[in-house]
């Protein structure tokens, strides 16, 4: 059925040229808005992913930053340790309490803080308490159960002495914590288990045999051939 238009041919193509180009409008407005749009989303898509690329490079840099920071610390905390071995006690104490105050989870430093103040007091109180915070902090940190061990032997505790280098020799071969086991056994007198655990030592570190012919706590064992032979 055909839609009669009203008045003459003339006006009738009139309106339909007008509402042909009032389609043609609407379709290209709409074109250019829906042009417009995708403009916008593309754009706030390629500000998005440039945001993520800032933030991600922020990240990097910070990550880089604070580990520099965290290698910095650690080796001021080394540092704290060699001046520990160079019998420096006042001066390891102040560095290692300078790591700590920067970084208060710092096991190293805590490590050495500990051990330092035991050689320094001959006690076990603070020091101690060091050594343990040391291990809270990282349970696997053989070093600091050698110290452990160390400070019971300094101070005369040697089946505690013991417990923990054997608990050192868990995690890691030491050969000092091999060592300060056979030292122990030779100042009791126990020529079996010198030899057993002086043999362990060797056997990671030859070289402990110089440290050994000027070690007093292996006098009581000296002259028994099985502990001579493996000096040689």
């Amino acid at each position: 059925m055909r839609i009669k238009l009203p008045g003459s041919r003339k006006v009738k193509s009139t309106v339909l040229a007008v509402c042909a180009v009032v389609a043609i409008v609407i379709i290209i407005t709409a074109g250019i808005n829906n042009k417009k749009e995708k403009q916008i989303m593309q754009a706030k898509i390629e500000q998005q992913q440039k945001q993520e690329k800032e933030d991600q490079k922020k990240i990097k840099i910070e990550i880089e930053e604070k580990k520099k920071k965290q290698q910095q610390l650690d080796q001021k905390a080394g540092q704290a340790d060699a001046l520990f071995y160079a019998r420096k006690y006042d001066d390891a104490i102040k560095l290692a309490e300078e790591v700590i105050k920067e970084d208060p989870d710092n096991y190293i430093a805590y490590n050495v803080l500990g051990i330092t103040k035991i050689f320094k007091s001959r006690t076990l109180d603070e020091g101690m308490k060091d050594l343990d915070r040391s291990l809270q902090l990282k349970s696997d940190y053989g070093y600091a159960m050698f110290n452990k061990g160390l400070a019971y032997e300094l101070l005369g505790y040697y089946d505690e002495a013991i417990e923990w280098y054997n608990k050192n020799l868990k995690v890691e071969k030491y050969v000092w914590s091999y060592y300060g086991i056979a030292s122990i056994y030779g100042r009791r007198g126990d020529i079996e288990n010198t030899v057993k655990y002086f043999k362990k030592a060797i056997e990671v570190d030859p070289k402990v045999k110089e440290t050994a012919k000027d070690e007093h706590d292996f006098d009581p064992v000296r002259g028994d051939e099985r502990f001579s032979r493996l000096l040689k």
